[in-house]
């Protein structure tokens, strides 16, 4: 057997040339090669056309009947069409950019072409071909992703070489054990079903086999990390008053949803446990994160401990503030807050009794992070909005303590499927259920030209003492982008309305200060109509703002979508969010859809998890999400899930670190740093 190792030059007809193309796809070694996953496979068994319908893939066996015709398209560009005859059929084939072909197409000759079949104009556009008939027993031909001028053909043939010098012999990569007991392809067997299946179900088998492979590597991985963090980060056992805090929630005046009740255990269990706490707290709009929260820090409170609250703009840190003293001030609870604007003699006071232990909770902004906020005893730390603070002011804020147990939250809904994956360092938890009695938003979606039926819905809201936001994609006028931009519509709505409602505006150019200036008269009732951008910030709590309307809502993703939408409906009176968008993709249209269908962010954001991929979903590079040669987060996240069960279990397993069929398992993790606790960024 070929040691996989030696250079891809070992195999024939690679020279020092086609050596350079390869390494630009970082392919050195045979491994390398071997390890090239195709993208596709293509369906090369002969159909006969009078069954195969318009635009389907086909691909005939037929003898040449003309001289090809060229046309010369430019500079390296040109068109070759040929008539050939397959079976009873006289069609023609075209091949764009293929040259070669003018010389090589003899009348008389057989070929086999693949390509889009055109019912209509019985014509074949041509993506491959080979000279003769069909020999070969593929029915499935692999497609690669190439670079250079390597073509498809020699490509496979390297590939063939390649796997054939492997003598139905390679060291396994998987365990025996999880290879019988999920019915896996060897690893032989898996690469001739990726590259050369014998029929559908021989690839599928294989790519099962890769794609739990992948998934298996990745959490391995994050669990290893997982648990050196657990070992070498001693946190605090927080011992708290078990009678006092569930007195504490016997006297909130609602009950708990189960989801809310589910959580609290889960940070309960935490809180108590020697290792530092490190979980997300994910919970859709109105879930009810707050409380939650606060259960958490009075926990805290009742060990004798401190906790602190950090929240992106001093609006959300104000409203923090509000719900947790009226909880808190009545049982003797201190809570105080610091943000950019307290005053400098106030301030004074909050840092010296901060220092004394007098105050039991600080919430705050960036102010919190300051070197001269010292804290006496700080057990718990809780991040509101984690994605909008950076790593080393997280820090900071932890660091402020010793050890301390640390809770990020965050109400935009992402897909458990990437939950695991993004945050996968971190144990997840999901408030997936919104308090009895919500009134659900209604949702409607309308054409530009409908425009007024929603401007008559807002004055009929405004008219009963309600208030309405109008959401602009654009801060100005864009030659390139026809869409309604927030001056024009603030504009237009102070025109239509002539004084009879106070219009506000509200984007990113502002200064902080205005922004929070205009957000404030918003809040209070001073304005009745607050136009803006998507600056609005999540979390913002005016539970008399009933209306919203999104223009151009077809140029958002849904978890933006639905994020929006969540700062109304958060009264007790029913709210409307109008959706105004003419899309033009069948995409933008089931965007539109979905969003009047349902309220909830989770479905939503697997709505938008499908629609868009994972890319998009976090931004185009967000820390975190591996690379897949062919795992796909969207389709696989039942294997995802398997894979993070498994890693869990072998890495707190004796014989994963002992046993001779693991080695390939450790040596990819050492290979990988997580033993040394680095992260896979």
């Amino acid at each position: 057997m070929t040691n996989v190792l030696e250079p891809i030059t070992t195999l024939k007809g690679i020279g020092k040339e086609t050596a350079e193309h390869l390494s630009e796809m970082g392919i050195y070694t045979i491994q390398d090669l071997i390890w090239t996953f195709p993208y596709r496979h293509e369906d090369s068994r002969l159909k006969d056309l009078a069954e195969t319908p318009h635009n389907e893939k086909v691909t005939i066996e037929a003898r040449v009947e003309s001289v090809p015709s060229v046309l010369y398209l430019g500079k390296n560009k040109s068109r070759i069409q040929v008539t050939v005859l397959a079976g009873r059929h006289l069609v023609k084939v075209v091949f764009f950019n293929q040259n070669y072909l003018r010389t090589k197409l003899v009348p008389g000759q057989v070929v086999t072409v693949s390509g889009k079949w055109d019912r209509g104009r019985q014509v074949i556009n041509g993506t491959s071909i080979k000279f003769g008939p069909k020999t070969d027993n593929a029915d499935f031909e692999p497609v690669y992703s190439l670079k250079s001028s390597i073509h498809q053909n020699k490509f496979r043939k390297y590939m063939r070489q390649a796997l054939d010098l492997l003598e139905g012999e390679m060291d396994e990569t998987l365990p025996g054990r999880l290879i019988e007991q999920y019915q896996l392809p060897s690893l032989l067997e898996a690469l001739e079903g990726v590259h050369f299946p014998k029929d559908a179900d021989h690839a599928k088998q294989a790519r099962r086999r890769f794609v739990y492979e992948e998934l298996l590597q990745f959490q391995l991985r994050i669990q290893s990390l997982r648990k050196i963090r657990k070992e070498n980060e001693q946190g605090l056992a927080i011992h708290y008053d078990v009678n006092k805090v569930r007195e504490f929630i016997r006297q909130i005046s609602f009950e708990l949803t189960n989801a809310q009740k589910r959580v609290v255990n889960e940070i309960s269990k935490d809180l108590k446990e020697p290792h530092r706490m490190n979980r997300l707290l994910q919970g859709d709009v109105g879930s009810g994160k707050t409380i939650v929260a606060a259960i958490g820090l009075y926990s805290a409170v009742t060990a004798g401990f401190q906790g602190a609250l950090m929240a992106p703009t001093e609006i959300l840190a104000e409203q923090h503030a509000e719900s947790l003293k009226g909880w808190f001030d009545p049982i003797g609870v201190k809570v105080a807050i610091l943000s950019g604007s307290t005053k400098t003699k106030e301030r004074r006071l909050i840092l010296e009794q901060l220092r004394d232990g007098e105050i039991d909770i600080l919430i705050g902004t960036h102010a919190l992070i300051q070197p001269d906020v010292l804290f006496n005893n700080l057990g718990f730390v809780i991040t509101d909005e984690q994605h909008r603070f950076g790593v080393e002011q997280r820090r900071v804020l932890r660091d402020k303590g010793v050890n301390p147990d640390v809770l990020f939250m965050t109400a935009t809904p992402i897909p458990r499927t990437l939950a695991i994956t993004a945050f996968g360092e971190m144990d997840v938890s999901i408030i997936d259920e919104l308090p009895a009695g919500r009134k659900q938003i209604e949702t409607h979606w309308l054409k530009k030209d409908q425009l007024n039926s929603g401007l008559t819905k807002m004055e009929s809201e405004l008219r009963n003492g309600r208030q309405a936001y109008v959401i602009c994609p654009l801060i100005e006028e864009s030659d390139k982008l026809d869409v309604q931009n927030a001056v024009e519509v603030y504009e237009q709505l102070s025109t239509i309305f002539n004084g009879r409602y106070k219009i506000g505006l509200m984007h990113g150019r502002l200064h902080p200060d205005e922004k929070d200036s205009v957000m404030r008269e918003f809040s209070e009732g001073e304005v009745d109509v607050l136009v803006s951008t998507t600056v609005v910030e999540v979390g913002v709590n005016v539970p008399n703002a009933t209306f919203m309307m999104i223009y151009d809502a077809d140029r958002f993703g849904l978890a933006q979508l639905h994020q929006l939408r969540g700062r109304v409906g958060r009264g007790e009176h029913q709210s409307y969010c109008v959706l105004l968008a003419d899309p033009k993709s069948e995409e933008g249209k089931e965007r539109m859809m979905s969003m009047t269908q349902t309220n909830d962010g989770f479905k939503l954001a697997e709505k938008d998890l499908e629609l868009r991929g994972p890319g998009d979903f976090f931004g185009k590079k967000q820390s975190g999400l591996p690379e897949f040669k062919m795992a796909d987060l969207v389709h696989d996240y039942r294997t995802l899930e398997v894979a993070r069960q498994d890693a869990a279990k072998l890495i707190y397993d004796d014989q994963f670190w002992q046993s001779d069929e693991y080695r390939y398992l450790r040596k990819m993790l050492e290979e990988s740093g997580a033993l040394n606790g680095e992260r896979m960024d």
